[in-house]
């Protein structure tokens, strides 16, 4: 066996003297055989070498080939007024003519990503908000009319459907798995100068309280995201789909590297309750929480400022008519634990409207569990 290993040794030793030895004398044995060429014309040319097109080493050119064609660009209309009936009346087009003025139209630019074979495309609800038309264009150039599905608002989703033949389609990725620091590519049409692919890391994961939307999960990245980038793929390095670009924190409305997504995970669930349901449905109970403070936890002789104190209770909404009181503090619902308002909020949305859901408050310092009848969540709660 020794005898083996010795040889494989030296078979290893030797083949590496060569590799650089060949690399050092003859570099085009090993195929990167550099390119003649000359700067400038007649008897003032500078001979110089071009190198051969071979990948850059840490280029992300596959992941943007793969995701580019699933992002489109679109582009939305309405009137900005109502047109005054006497325009539209003969006797006064007869006099007037062409000198009457048109209706107003207001345009405006966002992207969105097709992820769907059916035509399916996830977008920003602020991008297709009071909409008028709506016309996608593809990146091979195609322009389609599209329909609006259905959209959620509180979390800033629309879905819209165009019906073309042979589409690409972006494959889903897993929000979960992602991490701060990884590499992302942000893909839309930002400005409406055309598709563009920026680059960044995930800076941060499950940013909240931001007052963007009722509900909020973001990724946040440094990728730049501009005007027109709204509703656009937010890509890993294999060039699937994180989220969907929605956000920018920035005082001069250009990018200062502070974007948000909302996770592929958000948008697939609202993606597949529009398509099934036309609508989202969440669950409610009638509850007003607020998050937990260090002085807030001493007053209430907590041993950690975390959870959320039950502050308001809708009158004979579902908490009520179960028993649970202002000032109780919410430990956990359905045995998931909460660590904050956001919790609160998100768990009891997932909840199933008409099920029965089990909460554990701290009352007095007793801990107590209530069932409660899970109402539907109406539509702009506060």
């Amino acid at each position: 066996m020794r005898r083996y290993w010795l040889i494989f040794a030296q078979t290893v030793t030797v083949a590496l003297a060569l590799y650089f030895v060949v690399a050092a004398l003859r570099p085009d044995w090993l195929g990167r055989v550099p390119v003649p060429a000359r700067v400038g014309t007649g008897s003032g040319a500078v001979p110089v070498l071009q190198a051969p097109p071979l990948p850059a080493p840490d280029s992300f050119r596959l992941a943007a080939a793969r995701a580019m064609p699933a992002v489109v660009n679109i582009t939305t209309s309405k009137a900005t007024r109502e047109t005054n009936p006497l325009l539209k009346d003969p006797f006064f087009r007869r006099f007037f003519g062409d000198k009457l003025p048109p209706d107003e139209q207001l345009s405006s630019l966002g992207s969105g990503v097709i992820v769907s074979s059916d035509g399916y495309i996830l977008t920003n609800y602020h991008v297709v908000e009071g909409a008028d038309e709506i016309e996608v264009s593809l990146a091979d150039g195609r322009r389609a009319k599209a329909q609006l599905v259905g959209t959620d608002p509180e979390t800033d989703l629309a879905v819209i459907r165009i019906r073309e033949p042979k589409l690409p389609v972006m494959l889903l990725g897993n929000a979960e798995q992602a991490r701060v620091g990884d590499v992302v590519l942000a893909i839309g049409n930002p400005f409406g100068v055309g598709q563009t692919v920026t680059m960044g890391i995930i800076s941060a994961l499950g940013r909240n309280n931001l007052h963007i939307n009722h509900f909020e999960n973001f990724i946040q990245t440094d990728a730049a995201i501009n005007f027109g980038n709204s509703g656009g793929a937010l890509v890993d390095t294999r060039g699937d789909l994180l989220g969907i670009n929605s956000a920018i924190y920035s005082q001069t409305g250009g990018s200062v590297g502070i974007g948000f997504a909302i996770p592929v995970s958000t948008a697939k669930a609202v993606l597949e309750a529009i398509v099934q349901h036309g609508s989202v449905v969440r669950g409610w109970i009638g509850i007003e929480s607020q998050d937990i403070t260090p002085e807030v936890a001493d007053s209430f002789g907590l041993a950690r400022a975390s959870g959320a104190i039950i502050a308001g209770v809708v009158r004979d909404g579902p908490a009520d008519k179960a028993g649970i009181r202002p000032g109780d503090i919410l430990l956990d619902v359905n045995g998931k634990p909460v660590a904050s308002t956001s919790d609160t909020i998100n768990l009891i949305a997932q909840l199933q409207p008409g099920g029965k859901s089990k909460m554990t408050v701290m009352r007095k310092n007793h801990r107590a569990t209530f069932e409660v009848l899970v109402g539907t969540r109406p539509h702009q709660v506060p």
